[in-house]
């Protein structure tokens, strides 16, 4: 009789742990969620890297000894793709798959703290373009197609906090917190939710579809729409505060912004010149371009009060930040697809279509630090992250 108690809380146990609810009333989602254990902080392996390949997996590469600690697939993804970014803190590595998997991860040894699960093999949900912003607990983070919502999980146990449907199936861009508010889009609306409880607390409509990733300077908003438009928001009632038209015959902004010391950074397309914007974040007055002929900015970011990217034909340039003009640049032979890592002071990592390469400053080599056993000709893009306090 005992036996037959303990099988049947047993069994008990691991029905209510990969059981399925709707994800709130105000989507109506399947969600489902399984805890192998707490999250815990743990230390970083700093000798290693994390690849999300082109492929879909995530996996850890030792840079000393050259081999593959462990990896990490989708249970079932639809697509293999790298669709999205990951997220590190404490130790624990955050990582959304396309097939609406989320996976807390020990960055040591590749063993899963949760994995829940947004939708089903038949509510098929898209997370795509995402990156996890984790705040006060909480890893926040929008889908797309038919079940568009945004969601709030708890990152000690993946578990669902709230969530909200949104009017649009287009969410190309990260969640922004600021001011314990989330702010997100969905085709041409903005909205700002209470972090804590997900409550709506404004929504702002725009004449054009918003695709650029929304940002801040700690004071105002900033979010651009797919065509010419940056827009400078207050944070509380999403009024417009200024505007910046860029270019005539330039576009797609998307997530190629960020804002350092009161200014506003951003990258927009052109047929014949693509342009690097910097911008007073208090007025919306240009103060500087630089320009690309024949070329465009494929990605950007800040290091060190340097502005670094390179573009589609593979020009890796460093701008000062203060007044554009270009400090370093490097005509690579080898594809950049993801994002950029410095390591140290000497060089810089990124993903090829190939392989993962080291590049030198002072030589401008390109070294082949993990050369992919296969290629394919459908790439997308990947994303590595140094392990580095």
């Amino acid at each position: 009789m005992k036996k037959k108690l303990i099988l049947l809380l047993f069994a008990f146990t691991v029905t209510n742990t990969f059981a399925q609810v709707p994800a709130t009333a105000n989507t109506g989602n399947v969600f489902s969620n399984k805890v192998v254990h707490p999250v815990a902080k743990v230390p970083l392996d700093e000798a290693s890297i994390l690849i999300y390949d082109y492929d879909g997996s995530l996996f850890s590469f030792d840079l000393e000894s050259e081999q593959i600690g462990w990896t990490i697939k989708a249970t079932d993804a639809h697509t293999e793709m790298c669709a999205n970014q990951l997220t590190l803190q404490d130790g624990v590595v955050y990582v959304p798959f396309i097939n609406g998997e989320i996976f807390a991860i020990d960055n040591m040894t590749g063993d899963v703290f949760w994995k829940s699960r947004l939708g089903n093999t038949t509510d098929q949900i898209v997370l795509k373009d995402q990156t996890p912003v984790i705040n006060n607990g909480k890893l926040y983070i929008t889908s797309q197609g038919q079940n568009s919502a945004i969601y709030a999980l708890n990152i000690k146990d993946g578990s669902l906090a709230w969530s909200h449907k949104l009017d649009d199936a287009s969410n190309p861009v990260s969640v922004l917190f600021f001011n314990n508010k989330v702010f997100t889009q969905s085709g041409s609306n903005l909205y700002s939710f209470d972090a804590g409880t997900g409550k709506l607390l404004n929504q702002k409509t725009f004449e054009e579809a918003i695709s650029g990733k929304p940002v801040t300077d700690d004071e105002n908003i900033f979010i651009a729409n797919e065509k010419d438009i940056v827009y400078a928001l207050s944070p509380d009632k999403l009024d417009v505060l200024w505007q910046f038209k860029i270019e005539e015959n330039q576009h797609s902004i998307k997530d190629h912004i960020f804002s350092k010391n009161k200014k506003v950074y951003f990258a927009a397309q052109g047929e014949t010149v693509s342009s690097l914007y910097a911008v007073d974040s208090k007025t919306g007055t240009q103060l500087w371009k630089t320009d690309f002929k024949n070329d465009n900015v494929q990605y950007i970011t800040e290091k060190d009060d340097n502005l670094w990217g390179y573009t589609r034909k593979g020009k890796l340039f460093q701008l000062d930040i203060d007044n554009g003009e270009t400090a370093f640049e490097a005509k690579l032979t080898t594809n950049p697809i993801s994002n950029l890592e410095f390591p140290d002071d000497d060089s810089l990592f990124y993903y090829s279509d190939a392989a993962l390469i080291q590049f030198e400053y002072k030589t401008k080599d390109e070294n082949e630090v993990y050369l992919r056993t296969s290629i394919r000709d459908d790439v997308y893009n990947a994303y590595i992250k140094v392990l580095r306090p």
